[in-house]
Order: C-alpha cells, then structure tokens, then sequence
C-alpha cells in the first residue's frame, strides 16, 4: 500500500474510513473534499470532513484513538498528518443538507479501501445550502462546478429547494446550475 504522503483525496480519505470501519465507527465523506473531487479537481479543499452517519456521536477518545494508530496528531478540531497537506475534521453528524438527511450516499472502492460519499445531487445540494443561508457565493459556484461535471438529480435539487423555503432563488441561479461548460 501506498504511504499516507503518496495518497489522493478520495484514497486517504477511503483508508482513513476502513481504519474507522474497522473500530465500528461509519463516517461519510461530505463538504469541499466532495466538491474538490466531483468538480474533478477545478476546486480545491484540503480538508477531509468525516461526519458520522448515526444519532449518537462516536467517542471522541476512540476517534482519536484510531487516527493517532494511522499516524495522525490532533490539532484542536482537526488531525493532521506530517505525510500530507490534507486534515480531517469530525464535523457533527448524520450528514444533512439544509434541513433534510442526505438522501444517497455512494461507495467508492479505491486501492485503499471503500469510500463512502455523499452523492453528487447531495453535494449540490450542500453547496447551496450556504449560498440560500449564508449567501455565500463561493459555494454557489462550487455548486455549479459539480453540476457541470456530474449527472444530477435537478428535480430533487428543485423539490429540496422548495422545502427549504427557498423557490424564488432556487429559479434564480436554475439556469446556472443546468449550463454545461
């Protein structure tokens, strides 16, 4: 197996997943690393969020317990690795999008292991979440990024929309959104 240093985004994060796995602990790969990923690196993310996929939050002590076994020191919120420029947080799970669960996520089978992931309809959706709350317009146009590269589900990005309250900007930004590069 490769070292951590060698190791991509979607194969550090899939070893990191199998090492918890392997101490009962089922993470799922959300945030910027997903949209680093589906947008096919045209954005970049350093961080790797792992959020938990249960009600109750695994230990923190045991989370630790398994990064520190890889080689990775705690830093505050994060764990950092001397062999990679990557961190991984432990943001608050299960993984939502505005106020729904994340409906789909996928399993990736790299060299290193399986990579489970939010889907790419997911991903669009978590991206606007900031833009329809925070009115962040650099994950509107990461949002877009995604789109671009993936096939997306617009019916359940125009549905979920709508359950957000969010309609009238959701037809906005539509046309953004569905434009192939």
């Amino acid at each position: 197996m490769k070292p951590i240093g060698k190791m991509g985004r979607a194969g550090l994060a899939a070893f990191i997943q199998e090492h918890l796995r392997g101490r009962g602990i089922d993470v799922v790969l959300c945030g910027g690393a997903c949209v680093s990923i589906y947008s096919k690196g045209k954005y970049v993310s350093m961080d790797l969020d792992m959020v938990h996929t249960t009600l109750m939050a695994p230990k923190r002590s045991l989370v630790r317990e398994v990064m520190l076994s890889m080689g990775f020191s705690e830093n505050g919120r994060y764990f950092k690795h001397p062999g990679t420029d990557f961190f991984v947080e432990f943001p608050k799970g299960p993984p939502s999008v505005g106020e729904e669960p994340v409906k789909e996520i996928h399993d990736w089978h790299e060299a290193t292991g399986i990579l489970k992931i939010i889907s790419p309809t997911d991903c669009v959706k978590d991206r606007l979440t900031w833009f329809y709350y925070d009115n962040d317009h650099q994950c509107l146009e990461q949002a877009i990024l995604v789109a671009r590269e993936n096939v997306i589900d617009f019916g359940e990005i125009e549905r979920w929309s709508a359950n957000e309250g969010k309609s009238n900007l959701f037809q906005q930004i539509r046309e953004r959104l569905l434009t192939k590069a």
